[in-house]
């Protein structure tokens, strides 16, 4: 009698499986036919750079000398795979995104809780938490450098911290390269959280409310298991784009004190030593670690969209 009263239950459930794939096809059908534009500009537009780039990196071949141009296979990545001071540089990198991504994650969140319930002025509120962001990164970089600058910063005296070089040595550098980077681009991961938040349905904060669950409760098996993929969005983004950071380096620092990123080490070979080949290879390094971060986040962190909708 138990068997035939489940059988329907089994059949129910694999039906319920079997809408709920057709559905997330039909889903994933139409994200590929509205990005696809989108896809085709990118790739006329960044195809012919990537593929120049794969081409004379497998060249000796410097802009000062271009009648001296010849084929050495893989050479150069062998060259910049077994220099100390390319896995410096990306020991360099690794931390400023480590730093400034999970700073920007807690903070970000913060801010998205504030936007999300501001009571009165919520527009105002919301422009000055983004202001940051709309400050182009070179302006800001400079405005940061300034501001620690021995001579000219006020930093220091606003702290009593005397005549402290804050650009004399590495640590200290790094510390400002990610204080600016936090400042300039956590408004970016707030609005992303912001928008994962507005996902969140408040009927169930509610029910949560009236069991007895306290704040930290309906925030850790409620909000955020329901915002995993604006989490995952926010972190996925900041992390390929302090993976390149270079404007803050440049301008604070120009890679002195150890501060050299993979991004400022192309440019070094690139354009100061103008080994285009060498300067190449370290490109293409860094847009293959690029695309290998999106895959271990993508594959490695998967996020159940269904669960996120609301499906059961």
């Amino acid at each position: 009698m138990a068997a035939v009263q489940s059988a329907p239950a089994a059949t129910k459930r694999r039906a319920g499986r079997a809408e709920l794939s057709d559905r997330s096809r039909s889903e994933r059908r139409l994200g590929l036919l509205l990005s696809a534009p989108a896809v085709i500009v990118m790739l006329l537009v960044t195809a012919y750079p990537l593929l120049n780039a794969l081409y004379l990196s497998l060249f000796r071949y410097r802009i000062t000398a271009p009648d001296d141009k010849k084929f050495v296979g893989l050479s150069n990545y062998w060259t910049a795979l077994s220099d100390p001071l390319f896995w410096q540089n990306v020991f360099t990198t690794f931390i400023i995104t480590f730093a400034t991504v999970a700073v920007e994650l807690v903070i970000g969140f913060g801010l998205a809780m504030v936007m999300h319930r501001a009571l009165f002025a919520r527009r105002t509120v919301r422009t000055a938490i983004l202001l940051p962001y709309g400050i182009v990164t070179v302006i800001s970089a400079f405005a940061w450098r300034y501001a620690f600058d021995l001579q000219s910063g006020f930093v220091n005296s606003w702290f009593g911290l005397g005549d402290y070089a804050w650009f004399s040595g590495r640590w200290s550098s790094l510390f400002v390269i990610v204080l600016s980077e936090i400042w300039k681009t956590t408004p970016f991961v707030s609005l992303l959280l912001l928008a994962g938040l507005a996902q969140v349905p408040n009927d169930l904060g509610e029910a949560a409310t009236v069991d007895g669950a306290t704040a930290w409760q309906r925030l850790r098996r409620v909000t955020i298991p329901n915002m995993k993929a604006a989490i995952l969005v926010a972190v996925l983004f900041r992390t390929l784009d302090a993976w390149r950071i270079f404007d803050n380096v440049y301008i604070m620092t120009s890679g002195q004190q150890k501060t050299q990123t993979l991004s400022f080490l192309t440019y070094q070979q690139t354009i100061t030593r103008t080994a285009i080949g060498l300067g190449d290879a370290v490109g293409v390094l860094l847009f293959l670690s690029v695309v290998l971060i999106a895959v271990v986040f993508i594959r490695g962190f998967r996020v159940d969209l269904s669960q996120v909708r609301g499906d059961r």
